[in-house]
């Protein structure tokens, strides 16, 4: 065994929490003496649109309560704002640590950044390793028997289960103990930064943030996981886990998911852990064919497809006023929450695409910008199976009818009248389409509400074309 290290930092990221934390037990292992601390990226936060991103307050409050149990034991997080490349050097020599651990992250940013990371480390006789933590499998563990990469998700998910052992799912129990005294890090501002330091306005959140928040939400989801196959599609309830906020900044370890959903033996609990798996596919997609996170399709012959969208028809997506309930309701529920539904994020996505005719990659930005639970893997995966231009994607041919999906899962109309309070009044056949069928208005049209911007069997035949000319080369 190798000779441990004197001091280690353990540079947390999308990893927001101290227990089954793959990093932080990997340093305790390797190291007398782990400091966590934390960067605020100035890379990446200077290119935010906005000084009141939700993102920014979760990460905030999540890091107050890591600071919290830290300090309970003893210890304090240290955190610092500015470039990673020069922020992580600098603290280790600061903190006269040997060895630097972090989590992967695939992201080419985060790559890029990591392989900087460690030559500067390098430099100074200082390692840096990273550890699979945010997936359960990852990178090139889950290939075909050829050795390549799947691009299906069915036969992926099976292999995924073929090799997966109890070890996978096992807790990464870190030695608490070995964290740093607290006195031993003065004058290194021990602590979260404020968020004016940081530069942003703190704003309000729809979940409880942290390790707590995310405990909570799991214990709550198990309670109703069998009815998950049943009520996941349904907007207007509770039906989904509500996880994938904890689980993009690690708040919750996906392991810990897993434990919990196989304590429920029902069809619920299997459908769920296959979604899980489903998110795995599109990180393991990312790190094998990063061109898909880079503006490319998965799909080559579908990059040249020309797009003839409009900045209005976008606009009005973006604002949920394009006349059709479903979508405006989902649009204007995203718009104030950071958040939607899996199910309107799919008639959302396909209606910009295949309805409006604009390209993936605005909508695709368009979250990017807004989702609390922005990855880039699952964000980009979704939006191009929508556009049917990605991996395992939705046929061409077949094309969400927006209204169809809204009296199929918002039958009651209850999520409309949520988010659109000016067809409140309508009955529950006239809310998903109070128009006439050729999109006239009625007499019992709300004077409020917009008129249809397009007729989806128009644009249904213009979808089509667009791709039948790709796949002939046109």
């Amino acid at each position: 065994m190798s000779e441990l290290a004197s001091r280690a930092l353990c540079w947390i990221r999308r990893d927001l929490r101290l227990h089954d934390h793959a990093a932080l037990a990997l340093a305790c292992e390797r190291a007398r003496e782990v400091v966590v601390v934390f960067v605020y990226d100035t890379i990446i936060l200077d290119a935010l649109p906005s000084r009141s991103d939700r993102r920014l307050t979760l990460i905030h409050r999540s890091l107050e309560e890591v600071d919290q149990e830290l300090t309970a034991l003893g210890s304090r997080l240290v955190t610092v704002i500015g470039d990673p490349i020069e922020e992580i050097p600098q603290l280790a020599e600061m903190l006269r640590a040997d060895l630097v651990v972090a989590s992967h992250d695939d992201e080419a940013y985060a790559l890029k950044r990591d392989a900087e990371v460690t030559r500067r480390l390098a430099a100074t006789g200082r390692k840096f390793e990273t550890v699979k933590d945010h997936v359960v499998l990852e990178r090139a563990e889950v290939l075909n028997n050829s050795g390549e990469p799947f691009r299906v998700f069915t036969p992926y998910s099976r292999k995924w289960w073929e090799i997966v052992t109890p070890a996978d799912f096992a807790e990464r129990d870190p030695n608490l103990a070995q964290l740093a005294n607290a006195d031993s890090l003065m004058g290194v501002a021990p602590g979260n930064r404020t968020m004016a330091e940081v530069g942003f306005t703190d704003t309000d959140l729809w979940l409880t943030p942290g390790a707590k928040g995310g405990q909570e939400r799991l214990n709550n989801f198990l309670t109703k996981i069998a009815r998950y196959g049943e009520d996941r599609d349904i907007p207007g309830i509770e039906g989904t886990s509500g996880l994938s906020v904890h689980l993009r900044f690690g708040t919750v370890s996906i392991r810990e998911c897993f434990r919990a959903a196989m304590t429920s033996e029902t069809a619920g609990s299997r459908k769920w852990q296959t979604e899980l798996i489903w998110r795995e596919f599109y990180q393991m997609i990312l790190a094998q064919f990063p061109h898909v996170g880079q503006g490319k399709t998965f799909k080559p012959e579908t990059d040249a497809i020309h797009w003839p969208g409009t900045d209005e028809h976008f606009r009005a997506w973006c604002e949920g006023q394009t006349g059709y309930p479903i979508v405006d309701a989902a649009m204007r529920c995203f718009n104030a929450t950071g958040w939607m539904h899996n199910r309107l994020r799919m008639v959302v996505a396909m209606f910009l695409t295949k309805d409006l005719l604009v390209d993936w990659r605005r909508g695709e930005a368009y979250f990017a910008d807004l989702l609390l639970d922005f990855d880039l893997a699952s964000n980009n995966g979704g939006w191009q199976w929508s556009a049917s231009t990605g991996v395992d994607a939705q046929p061409y041919f077949r094309i969400f009818n927006p209204i169809l999906q809204s009296r199929k899962f918002d039958s009651e109309g209850k999520f409309i009248r949520e988010w659109c309070p000016e067809l409140r009044d309508l009955d529950n056949k006239q809310i998903h389409w109070p128009f006439s069928d050729d999109g006239a208005r009625t007499l019992e049209t709300p004077s409020d509400y917009p008129n249809p911007i397009v007729l989806h069997f128009e644009q249904r035949e213009k979808a089509m074309a667009l791709f039948q000319a790709a796949e002939s080369g046109r």
